[in-house]
């Protein structure tokens, strides 16, 4: 269920959500498994078609709380200045809430890891595919659906 935010003049619009999910390039995915212990871990990520994309390795805490529970949170801090004279800090951050999967579909994988790594290098494509040649086989893809998204910035950055 989604509750109003209190301060809601600080509130990001959803165009600006969707911007800092695109420019980021990491954040925390936190999950909770069926122990009901919270664990977030930082990841690099891609947000392309209304959707957010990972990469892991194909074992791990991350997978086995993936298949006890997909419900999931990726958190951005876009922005985050200090301000010792006022005693605060300047700050931009959004929350995309939605379910995660680990994608079976080996060519729906390949699409998924290419789009990643032209984030990191976009002008390379036959490295890009050298390295996914290699590399395939020991990485998962993830795909995060969004069901809702929630921005705050500092009430210093309000216009």
């Amino acid at each position: 269920m989604e509750k109003a935010m209190r301060r809601f003049r600080q509130q990001l619009s959803a165009d600006e959500c969707t911007a800092i999910l695109h420019s980021a390039t990491s954040g925390v995915l936190s999950l909770c498994g069926a122990d009901m212990q919270p664990y977030g871990v930082p990841l690099s990520h891609v947000y392309y078609s209304g959707k957010l994309y990972f990469h892991s390795a194909v074992n791990g805490h991350k997978l086995e709380l993936i298949k006890e529970n997909s419900n999931v949170s990726f958190t951005i801090i876009s922005k985050d200045e200090i301000h010792p004279e006022k005693y605060t800090t300047y700050f931009k951050s959004v929350i995309a809430f939605g379910k995660i999967r680990v994608v079976e579909d080996e060519e729906e994988k390949l699409g998924i890891l290419e789009i990643l790594g032209r984030r990191c290098n976009p002008h390379d494509r036959d490295s890009l595919a050298n390295e996914i040649a290699k590399g395939a086989r020991n990485c998962v893809a993830l795909e995060m659906s969004i069901d809702r998204i929630s921005g705050k910035q500092a009430i210093e950055l309000v216009k």
